[in-house]
């Protein structure tokens, strides 16, 4: 099973962050998630809505910069969608359904990965929403 990632410092508050510790935080537990998902550097950069080369730099623990409120929501989404997904599922399925096509409402037959990088931070909550339901939250 999935260990869940941190939670995230601020994560209910969803402000900018400053504080090289958090941020170093919240990039790494971002970055897990996407590797556990086995996403495309392409990937990765589009759903957390970055240049190709502040992912590597993310990647490779070099980021040094600040995490504004659309980062802080995108990271929010990601990891919760991430131990939902964990706490939902128990083994592959965990890692393997954001990339998975999905026929359900609202995937038209594409991955989550793909809709949430085209619907962007409303589709991610969207899709967050779905897991939690499946979970049996709101």
């Amino acid at each position: 099973m999935a260990r869940p990632l941190p939670d995230i410092p601020g994560e209910r508050l969803l402000r900018p962050l400053g504080d090289r510790d958090r941020i170093a935080v919240v990039v790494k537990a971002v970055v897990r998630a996407a590797d556990a998902w086995g996403l495309t550097h392409i990937e990765g950069a589009a759903l957390f809505d970055v240049p190709t080369a502040t992912w590597s730099r993310m990647k490779a623990s070099g980021y040094r910069g600040t995490l504004d409120q659309d980062k802080v929501t995108r990271a929010s989404l990601i990891i919760g969608l991430f131990n939902g997904l964990a706490s939902l599922f128990n083994g592959p399925l965990a890692h393997g359904w954001p990339k998975a096509a999905n026929t359900g409402p609202g995937f038209e037959g594409k991955t989550p990965v793909q809709v949430m990088c085209e619907g962007g931070i409303p589709a991610m909550m969207k899709v967050r929403q779905h897991i939690d339901a499946l979970r049996g939250g709101a």
